[in-house]
C-alpha cells in the first residue's frame, strides 16, 4: 500500500509518522520507546479545503498536528466569524480544549488541502506524562495563543463597540439634523409670508392706540416665551380658536390657528384684539402675528435642534476625553451622565434611568477614556439583561480613599453557578453569536489592573448589581508595569 493509499485509509506507517514528528520541537527530546508507541497511536487523515476539522463549542477529541497544508482559526462573534490566526507545517491545535477538558474555543477549517496526524487524548496524556519537555512547550504555545487570540478579540470588541455607538450616535444626530433641514426649508417661505402680512399691515389706517398695541404683538413676536408643549390642550384650544375665526369671518383660521395657539394665543386673548381693531383690521393683524409666530417657531426649532446636536457632540468629547492626557482628575458623575447620552438610543426603548449620587462626590485619577469603556459594558450589559425594558439604577458614593459606583438592573439574574467565571475572558451568559465574552473581562482589567481597584458582582432574581471600587489617586507605577507587560 502506497503511502497516499494508506493516508486515504486514514492510517499510515508509523516510520514516517515517527520521521515527521522527531523534527518537531514538540517531540524532538521525546524517549525513543515513548515515540514509537506515540506513532503507532497516531492517526494520520488528510482534509479537502473548506472542511470543518474542529467546530467552536464541541468537545475535544485529540491533538492536531499539521503535516502538510494550511488551517484556518475562527471564532464566532455577533453572527460573523473572527479570524484569529491560522496554522501550518509543523503547528498543532487542540491542546486547550484537551488540557481544560472543556469545549473546544474556536472553530478550525481547512484552507487548502491538509493532511494532518492525530492524537487520541490518551496518546495526548501519555505524551505529558513521558516528557516534560513536550508539556512545558505545550504550555508555552498555550499561553502564547491564549494572549494572541485575548489580544485579537479585545481589539474586534472594541471595534464592534465603537460601531455600535457609532451607529446609535448617528441614528441621535439624525433627529435634530433632519429638524434643521426641514425648518431651513420652511423658513423661506415663512418670512415671504409675513413680509406680504407686513405689506397689507402698512396700509391700514390705524389709531394710536392700535399703533401702540400692534407695537406690543410685534413685541411678543420678537420674545413670544417658550412655546407650549402640551399637544392635547393644543389641539382643543385650536379646534376652539378656529370656530372662533370662522365666526369672526378670517380666512384660512384652521391654518393660522396652529403658530398662535402655539405661542399662547387662544381665543381669550385674540378676543382682545378684536376689541382694539375693527373687523376689516382684525384678519389682517391675526395673519401677520401668526406668519411672524410661524417663522418664531422655525428659529426655535433650529435653535433647539442646533443646541441637541451640540450637546451629543460634547458628550462624545467627554466620553472619550478627547485631546486630554491619558489620566486626569475624573468626575465620575459626569463620566456615568455622559455614558448615558451615549447610549440614549438604546435606553428610551423602555428604560427608566435612577440616579443617586452623593452631592459631595469627590474627583479621581483615572484613565478618562477607559473608565468610559468600564461604564458602556456595564450599562450596555444591564440593558441586555433587561431587554431593553425595566429600571436602571447608578449609585455613586465616597467611601474612605475609594470612590464607589454601582450599577444595578431589575432584570432576570446571573445564575449562583457561574457568578464567578463572570470575569473570564470568553464566558459569556449571552446567546450564541451574540457575544464574545471579552466586555465584564475588559472592565475587570481596566478597574483591577489599570486602576488599582475592585470590581464584584452580586445577583438575583430581579436583581443584579456590578460594584465598582476605584481609589482616588493611581499608583501609576503598577499601572505602567501592568501595560507594559501586557
Amino acid at each position: 500500500m502506497s503511502a497516499e493509499d494508506a493516508s486515504r485509509t486514514g492510517r499510515t506507517g508509523p516510520t514516517s509518522n515517527k520521521a515527521f514528528l522527531r523534527r518537531l520541537p514538540l517531540f524532538a527530546n521525546l524517549p525513543e520507546p515513548d515515540l514509537d508507541r506515540l506513532c503507532h497511536m497516531a492517526e494520520r487523515r488528510t482534509v479537502p479545503a473548506g472542511h470543518v476539522v474542529m467546530e467552536q463549542d464541541t468537545p475535544g477529541d485529540g491533538l492536531y498536528i499539521v503535516i502538510r497544508g494550511k488551517l484556518e482559526v475562527t471564532r464566532e462573534d455577533g453572527g460573523r466569524d473572527v479570524v484569529l490566526a491560522t496554522r501550518g507545517t509543523g503547528e498543532f491545535l487542540g491542546e486547550m480544549s484537551l488540557l481544560e477538558q472543556a469545549p473546544r474555543s474556536a472553530t478550525v477549517r481547512a484552507v487548502d488541502e491538509s493532511e494532518l496526524l492525530i492524537l487520541q487524548p490518551s496518546a495526548f496524556h501519555a505524551l505529558l506524562a513521558a516528557s516534560p519537555d513536550a508539556a512545558a512547550s505545550i504550555l508555552r504555545t498555550m499561553a502564547s495563543r491564549l494572549r494572541s487570540t485575548e489580544s485579537s478579540l479585545m481589539e474586534q470588541e472594541k471595534l464592534a463597540s465603537l460601531g455600535t455607538l457609532a451607529a446609535g450616535l448617528a441614528h441621535e444626530l439624525n433627529n435634530p439634523a433632519a429638524a434643521i433641514q426641514r425648518a431651513v426649508s420652511q423658513m423661506g417661505e415663512a418670512l415671504e409670508s409675513w413680509q406680504r402680512a407686513t405689506a397689507r399691515l402698512g396700509v391700514l389706517h390705524l389709531d394710536d392706540r392700535q399703533g401702540a398695541t400692534l407695537q406690543r404683538l410685534e413685541t411678543a413676536i420678537s420674545d413670544p416665551g417658550p412655546a407650549s408643549t402640551d399637544a392635547l390642550a393644543c389641539s382643543l384650544e385650536e379646534d376652539r380658536l378656529g370656530d372662533w375665526l370662522e365666526t369672526h369671518r378670517v380666512e384660512r383660521g384652521w391654518e393660522i390657528a396652529t403658530p398662535l395657539v402655539a405661542y399662547g394665543w387662544g381665543v381669550e386673548r385674540v378676543g382682545i384684539l378684536a376689541d382694539t381693531f375693527q373687523d376689516d383690521q382684525l384678519p389682517v393683524v391675526l395673519h401677520w402675528l401668526a406668519a411672524g409666530l410661524a417663522a418664531r417657531a422655525l428659529r426655535d426649532e433650529i435653535d433647539t435642534s442646533a443646541r441637541q446636536i451640540s450637546a451629543i457632540v460634547k458628550a462624545v468629547k467627554s466620553y472619550a476625553f478627547l485631546d486630554q492626557a491619558p489620566v486626569q482628575d475624573v468626575d465620575v458623575r459626569e463620566t456615568l451622565e455622559t455614558t448615558l447620552v451615549i447610549l440614549k438610543h438604546r435606553l428610551k426603548e423602555g428604560v427608566d434611568v435612577r440616579r443617586n449620587f452623593a452631592p459631595d462626590l469627590p474627583r479621581i485619577e483615572a484613565y478618562g477614556s477607559e473608565l468610559s469603556q468600564v461604564w458602556t459594558n456595564l450599562i450596555g450589559n444591564a440593558i441586555d439583561a433587561m431587554d431593553g425594558h425595566g429600571t436602571l439604577t447608578l449609585r455613586a458614593r465616597s467611601a474612605g480613599d475609594l470612590v464607589v459606583v454601582v450599577v444595578i438592573d431589575d432584570g432576570p439574574g446571573i445564575p449562583p453557578d457561574i457568578q464567578s467565571r463572570i470575569f473570564d475572558p470568553f464566558y459569556t451568559t449571552k446567546g450564541p453569536g451574540t457575544g464574545t465574552g471579552l466586555g465584564l473581562h475588559i472592565a475587570y482589567n481596566i478597574v483591577a489592573n489599570r486602576h488599582g481597584g475592585r470590581i464584584t458582582v452580586e445577583s438575583e432574581p430581579g436583581r443584579t448589581a456590578f460594584t465598582v471600587a476605584l481609589p482616588r489617586r493611581l499608583n501609576r507605577t503598577d499601572a505602567a508595569g501592568l501595560s507594559a507587560s501586557g
